[in-house]
């Protein structure tokens, strides 16, 4: 794992698997919107409103994923400094955020014709919108950390400490009386019918690959920064 925290190397297999995630990302997660939202029937209770559930859960599961992503990196960060762990912190942020917020936006939509309102201060939804502003603080604390200088040992630690919502959001239907439907699928078995749990698995895949694509984007662009600061800083010296 050490070889490929060397930055060289990172860009040389970033440089050709950024793209590669980013399309066949599009492809597939276009292919299974396309599926799910033209292809696939009305449910039999909830009509077309059941459509949306092709962007609203992957982008949910991807929330979540990317703050777990956020505390991994930061874990390997602090315990075994990796060059790179840091970064990709930051790189699963802003995606990360995007994705929850797209989940808040689609559920409040669903939410809508189902519940007959936009929004209850149910637990899955109050934690989602928990986990939305503790993206927007550590966004705009490692931002901070990096412009003024400070200990990005900072933002790692807040990393992990909002590791803790995390599965507060993927209980809360469990632990609280929620309008919020009960998980749908567990390990080894669904509640969704083949023809829509389908779609909605090729449709994690491809914003999946996305993400990833989006990640190592932004990483390759936050550590071009950092090159290009430290060159600028060798020329003021010398």
């Amino acid at each position: 794992m050490h070889g490929f925290a060397n930055p060289k190397r990172f860009l040389n297999i970033a440089r050709w698997l950024t793209p590669l995630l980013l399309v066949s990302g599009l492809l597939i997660a276009g292919g299974a919107l396309a599926w799910g939202y033209f292809m696939v029937p009305p449910d039999r209770l909830m009509g077309d409103t059941v459509r949306i559930l092709f962007l609203h859960v992957p982008s949910a599961w991807l929330g979540m994923g990317g703050w777990s992503a956020i505390a991994i990196s930061s874990l390997v960060f602090l315990v075994w400094r990796h060059p790179l762990a840091s970064l990709a912190a930051r790189g699963a942020a802003v995606p990360g955020l995007v994705f929850t917020a797209i989940c808040l936006v689609t559920g409040s939509i669903w939410g809508r014709p189902t519940w007959g309102t936009w929004w209850v201060w149910d637990g899955r939804l109050t934690s989602m919108l928990v986990l939305l502003f503790l993206y927007i603080a550590y966004i705009a604390l490692a931002q901070a950390v990096s412009r003024e200088g400070g200990s990005s040992r900072i933002p790692a630690i807040f990393g992990l400490v909002g590791a803790i919502n995390i599965p507060i959001i993927n209980r809360s239907v469990v632990w609280w009386n929620s309008l919020h439907q009960p998980p749908s699928i567990t390990m080894g078995k669904s509640a969704i019918d083949i023809e829509f749990l389908v779609p909605l698995l090729v449709a994690v895949l491809g914003f999946s690959l996305l993400f990833g694509g989006v990640v190592l984007a932004r990483m390759r662009t936050l550590l071009a920064e950092i090159q290009a600061e430290a060159r600028l800083r060798r020329k003021a010296l010398g």
